[in-house]
């Protein structure tokens, strides 16, 4: 692609604290040539999600971090442009993890080919995507909700956390939401919430107890924080909590201020025999093809709806990101990197 000019976004350094603009770059260059086995693709859309500010840091985890001058890490839907791997040719629509850029040159391996649709070509990095399959399978294998039961979950207008409330649902169960803003909360409740606290509002404890009379059975954790110590002294014996994320604690540089609670939480987890699992999605990767089966369906039959926050312009990718970080989205945060159609 000799007249073709990639634009990516990397980490120019590892944030203290809260990341700023400044963290990132916004290089110019030539277009990758692919090589054995590898496709080139051009990217249409970037996800944005709360993990990345994890991968900007070089503490132990579960993946290792970004390099310093490296392309950050993303989730992309983008068109195959060249190809020399079997299994795809120009033209091909493809869900991969090519980062913040416009063109890549990726193992065909690393690419999952999507069939077109009546849905549009976004929800394959949302609802049908890897936030959806984190809500489907950390609330069915480690929720487990069950017809009368109480399940609560923290950033409830997300689209992690809005999934988990209408799958709850789905399965019989009651579904109160957490969210920031009564904007949010309104969104949450016309989803089939049965209710929406916002955390933002006085008393967050009281009115929550009032929001689950009967107790909470499973909550799915994406917060941390605050949210969680308003929730844990309502969780009923034999509660299970699915620890999806901990946005409230990702840019923290000190422990929190404050007695330590361990050993009040310790006795819970014994007297309640409360069930507490991390997990990451790709735990449950085996259980792909039924999630997309069983979200598909749900979305088509209008049984669960979903939110996009649409950004335009990979230069903004930044900004948003970090946005993201105080709750500024609303609904899965997408960057619009280029058009749908080749030009």
């Amino acid at each position: 692609m000799p007249d073709a000019e990639n634009q990516r976004v990397v980490l120019a350094r590892r944030p203290v604290g809260e990341p700023q603009e400044s963290d990132f770059r916004t290089e110019r260059g030539p277009v990758a040539t692919p090589g054995p086995g590898q496709a080139l693709v051009r990217t249409i859309w970037l996800s944005l999600d709360p993990y990345m500010r994890g991968r900007m840091s070089d503490a132990p985890s579960y993946v290792p971090p970004v390099l310093i001058d490296g392309v950050m890490t993303g989730g992309t839907v983008g068109e195959v442009m060249e190809s020399r791997a079997d299994g795809l040719k120009p033209g091909d629509l493809v869900e991969g993890r090519t980062g913040w850029q416009a063109y890549a040159a990726v193992d065909a391996a690393e690419l999952r080919r999507l069939e077109p649709g009546p849905l549009p070509l976004s929800t394959a990095l949302g609802v049908l995507g890897m936030p959806g399959m984190t809500a489907y399978c950390g609330l069915l294998n480690i929720g487990q909700p069950k017809p009368g039961e109480t399940v609560v979950v923290a950033a409830a207008s997300g689209p992690v956390g809005s999934m988990v409330g209408q799958i709850a649902k789905l399965r019989g169960a009651r579904a109160v939401g957490i969210a920031g803003g009564e904007e949010k909360c309104a969104f949450v409740r016309s989803i089939g919430f049965d209710d929406c606290i916002d955390h933002r509002g006085p008393d967050l404890a009281a009115r929550l107890k009032q929001a689950c009379p009967k107790g909470i059975d499973v909550y799915f954790e994406n917060v941390g924080g605050a949210v969680w110590d308003a929730v844990f002294p309502l969780l009923n014996p034999f509660a299970r909590i699915p620890v999806c994320g901990l946005i409230s604690q990702y840019n923290q540089t000190a422990p929190a201020p404050g007695p330590d609670r361990q050993a009040g939480l310790m006795r819970a987890v014994l007297t309640k025999r409360l069930t507490i699992r991390g997990f990451i999605v790709w735990d449950f990767a085996s259980q792909q093809a039924d999630f997309l089966n069983d979200a598909t369906a749900w979305v088509e039959s209008g049984q669960v709806k979903y939110r996009e926050d649409i950004v335009d312009g990979l230069e903004r990718a930044p900004a948003a990101f970090i946005g993201m970080l105080h709750g500024k989205n609303f609904g899965k945060l997408l960057v619009r990197v280029g058009p749908d159609a080749a030009a």
